[in-house]
């Protein structure tokens, strides 16, 4: 399986905490760990550095612990684990799911197993949390959806508009319909 990932695993860019304004990336591939960096100052001494380039093989940079300082002072510890494990060989195949295929996969969860996913990660909480997913969860499981709750959701969202019983959204959608009718009432006829 970790045959099928080619390529770029990871890249992340950043720029170094102040007072620095050095500028980093850095690029897991299936073979190197690429180290990037632009030096940023005004200060006459470093107008003439070019940006620099430090290419390492995953076991190399594992053994390079300066270069691993570096990335967890600029990208955060979490960061520099995961970049460990991906130069382990340790993949976290959910995180490389495309969104539209997950969001397919949880449209068959209960709404239980939704909330729990979402607590795993900040991936599946974005997507569980998604506008996308929850306008889709509404269609799937009502009837009928007029233009006033399309409005209405597009106002306070679909996940709003799911767990609203019916009698609170008709309630809402009146609500709505007054205050728009207020604001055309006020609104001056033009010729």
């Amino acid at each position: 399986m970790a045959s099928l990932l080619k390529g770029t695993l990871y890249e992340i860019r950043a720029q170094a905490p102040a007072p620095s304004k050095d500028y980093h990336q850095l690029l897991v591939t299936d073979s190197e760990v690429i180290w990037r960096w632009w030096k940023i100052s005004l200060r006459r001494e470093f107008r003439n550095v070019h940006p620099g380039e430090q290419i390492n093989s995953h076991q190399d940079f594992l053994e390079n612990y300066m270069l691993q300082v570096h990335i967890d002072v600029i990208f955060g510890n979490e960061v520099l684990k995961y970049i460990c494990n991906l130069c382990q060989h340790h993949f976290d195949y959910l995180d490389r799911i495309p969104n539209g295929l997950l969001m397919y996969i949880i449209l068959f969860l209960d709404l239980e197993d939704i909330a729990r996913l979402s607590q795993t990660s900040r991936k599946f909480e974005k997507v569980c949390n998604s506008e996308e997913l929850w306008e889709r969860l509404v269609l799937r499981h009502c009837d009928t959806i007029t233009p006033e709750t399309r409005a209405l959701a597009s106002e306070v969202g679909w996940k709003e508009i799911f767990f609203t019983n019916k009698l609170q959204l008709q309630k809402k959608i009146r609500r709505r319909r007054e205050k728009f009718g207020r604001i055309a009432e006020n609104l001056p006829l033009t010729p």
